[in-house]
């Protein structure tokens, strides 16, 4: 049985928690406010750039908050004068207290892009590609007080294969604002089941420093590497004292020195095995094919990177 539209309050943050709130609209529920993280600086000039969900609430006539923090009683407030039957949560990036989770009548529904409970925290799909998982998907789940560890309402799932963290970002989303108007449709119809108790998993925010190559690792985990950051931060090495990122690579059977360069088609020699890049990046230049590059930038056979 269908419920009566939900009087929603939204909440998230980067472009992969958009379809998630236009599935909302689109279901006819009544999105009440949209919360985002405040405008960045962004872009060469460095002006304030509103966030993919700020832009699209927006764009769609839906009020707009974007509180640094929600532990201040004020901000719980004007959370609670909504008068939400629920809020859904995808990837908003802020920690909501005891006070936000309990204002909703029916609590918060999290949009979470992982099998859960493997993979808790801020970077379940790259950790997924850099772990070498088979498998990955999303789960609805009803927020509590600890990092993603309350119960399961619905999941879906997909093979990672050989996507990329862009392209896996793409499906779950999609396939997450799919389940999350499904819930929505009948809430009573998808009770909470609690997480298995083993194989729990955390999944940190990515850093940078991890993008840098290390050429003594397989060939096999380092085209994980390249796929988890793809697009961004850019899996990358340095060569000539310029930096140059990996966006797609296969591996090969080549065998030399960790880091050496073994062909004129910049095969490079891992542990184990060689990764031959096929799409890359200088600094500042557009992404090109690695003969596009080698015309314009030449790195020989036995440059050691």
């Amino acid at each position: 049985m269908q419920s009566p539209p939900l009087k929603i309050i939204f909440m998230g943050t980067p472009a992969f928690s958009v379809p998630v709130l236009q599935a909302l609209v689109d279901a006819g529920h009544d999105v009440v406010a949209s919360y985002s993280q405040p405008p960045r600086p962004a872009g060469r000039g460095k002006a304030l750039m509103p966030s993919p969900v700020q832009q699209r609430a927006e764009a769609l006539g839906i009020a707009v908050r974007t509180p640094l923090s929600l532990r201040d009683p004020a901000a719980q407030a004007d959370f609670a004068a909504f008068e939400a039957d629920v809020a859904v949560v995808a990837a908003y990036g802020l920690i909501l207290p005891r006070a936000v989770l309990d204002a909703p009548r029916l609590g918060c529904l999290n949009v979470h892009a992982s099998l859960l409970p493997r993979w808790r925290g801020a970077a379940p799909i790259q950790r997924a590609i850099l772990a070498g998982d088979a498998e990955t998907g999303v789960c609805i789940m009803q927020m509590e007080a600890g990092l993603d560890t309350g119960p399961v309402l619905l999941e879906g799932r997909t093979v990672v294969g050989s996507k990329t963290a862009g392209e896996l970002t793409d499906e779950l989303s999609a396939m997450g604002a799919r389940l999350m108007a499904q819930v929505l449709t009948d809430p009573a119809a998808y009770p909470p089941r609690a997480q298995p108790e083993t194989g729990m998993t955390y999944a940190p925010k990515i850093d940078k420093a991890e993008a840098r190559i290390d050429w003594n690792r397989p060939a096999d985990e380092i085209e994980r590497q390249i796929r988890a950051f793809n697009p961004v931060p850019g899996a990358f090495f340095e060569v000539l004292g310029e930096r140059v990122r990996i966006h797609e690579a296969q591996t090969g059977g080549g065998c030399g020195a960790p880091g050496t360069v073994i062909n004129d088609a910049l095969e490079i020699a891992c542990s184990e095995g060689s990764i031959i890049p096929v799409k890359v990046q200088r600094a500042g230049r557009a992404v090109m094919t690695s003969s596009e590059l080698l015309r314009g930038f030449a790195i020989p056979a036995g440059t050691a990177l």
